[in-house]
């Protein structure tokens, strides 16, 4: 869609929001309106820089007023591990090539952009302004949610399951984004996990610290290990504050991690993040058959309830790795919100005795 207009609209700093820039995305819904004003009412730093606007146009009822704007990292940091292996970059492929055709529910995208060497801009309609509420990265989620966040991912696992021809069409998927991801983490995987541990201090029991870092050092071999299931799109960073909500139905925001693999993994990030243990370990069996009665409604039948057991706690290895990485990189989530998902993986990876899964 974006190649047909000549005007690019990346940007790579809060000031060039421009009215000017904003009138080149307001002319491709409606070529006579005129903005007036661009308002930044908030800017937020972390694995991106996500800016907040108050547009004022006159294209009411056709464009929305309320933008949400995502651009590069301003943290060095942060932008040197998501700029690298392109992560908005794979977003923006995301909207523009397959968000149309997934089952769920993704934020209303008024312009993409990735221009090689200049920047990527990706620019959303504000979900307040969709009478949607976003997600907080610590929320914990309530039975019911869960429930209709596991039925959700069953049917979207379903739609792509075992798809090969998928990475044909888009060979971004699991391309040079994914592999350039997969190298950073094997070469920093031992120094961040000592770090993340040290951070963590005793949200994470000590039985826990000898094979998170055996884990580490072996980390290649076991991302092989999680991926020999059955392939499907995965969206990969399925966590509370990746969603939003039109009263009880969700929907899922941050596609830069989206790729092929393993359905069972999201699930397990997603259980390990989204409740607080208690209820975890109250419904997490319960939850699991929910998800592979879901595929069963959708076609997908041939699965046995042990194995896929096996399969969901090997693969909690991951949002635990994840958020003691993102604690030791510093910067990229909010600390207090890190810790609590911090507790509650760990509590997950303890709970299900994750790494002997691996047999670490």
């Amino acid at each position: 869609m974006l190649s047909r207009f000549r005007d690019h609209i990346v940007v790579n700093h809060p000031d060039q929001l421009s009215r000017q820039w904003a009138q080149r995305i307001v002319d491709r819904y409606a070529t006579s309106a005129k903005v007036r004003t661009v308002d930044i009412r908030s800017v937020n730093i972390g694995t991106s820089t996500r800016l907040r606007l108050t547009v004022n146009h006159d294209a009411i009822g056709v464009v929305p007023s309320r933008w949400f704007v995502k651009t590069p990292s301003l943290a060095i940091k942060s932008r040197a591990i998501t700029s690298i292996p392109r992560l908005l970059h794979k977003e923006v492929h995301f909207y523009n090539s397959l968000s149309q055709g997934v089952p769920v529910s993704v934020p209303q995208i008024l312009a993409a952009e990735s221009l090689l060497g200049r920047g990527t801009t990706l620019v959303m309609a504000d979900l307040d302004e969709l009478g949607f509420r976003p997600g907080l990265t610590a929320d914990a989620l309530s039975l019911e949610q869960a429930q209709q966040v596991v039925e959700k991912l069953a049917g979207f696992h379903a739609h792509y399951w075992g798809n090969a021809g998928l990475l044909k069409t888009h060979r971004w998927l699991n391309g040079f984004s994914h592999n350039v991801e997969n190298h950073m983490g094997t070469l920093l995987a031992v120094p961040l996990m000592k770090r993340g541990l040290d951070r963590a201090g005793r949200l994470v029991p000590n039985k826990l610290h000898r094979s998170a870092l055996r884990y580490a050092a072996d980390r290649r071999r076991i991302t092989k290990i999680l991926a020999t299931g059955v392939q499907t799109l995965v969206h990969h960073d399925c966590h509370p504050g990746n969603l939003f909500w039109n009263h009880s139905e969700p929907g899922f925001l941050d596609w830069q991690l989206v790729r092929m693999g393993e359905g069972v993994s999201d699930l397990a990030y997603f259980l390990a993040t989204s409740l607080k243990p208690e209820s975890r370990r109250a419904h997490e069996k319960q939850l699991l058959k929910l998800y592979m009665t879901a595929l069963a409604s959708h076609g997908i039948s041939d699965l046995d309830e042990e194995t896929y057991y096996q399969r969901y706690r090997a693969h909690l290895v991951y949002p635990f790795e994840a958020m003691i990485v993102t604690l030791a990189i510093g910067g990229m989530m909010e600390r207090n919100s890190n810790l609590e998902l911090i507790a509650r993986v760990s509590a997950a990876v303890d709970d299900n005795d994750s790494y002997s899964a691996l047999s670490i």
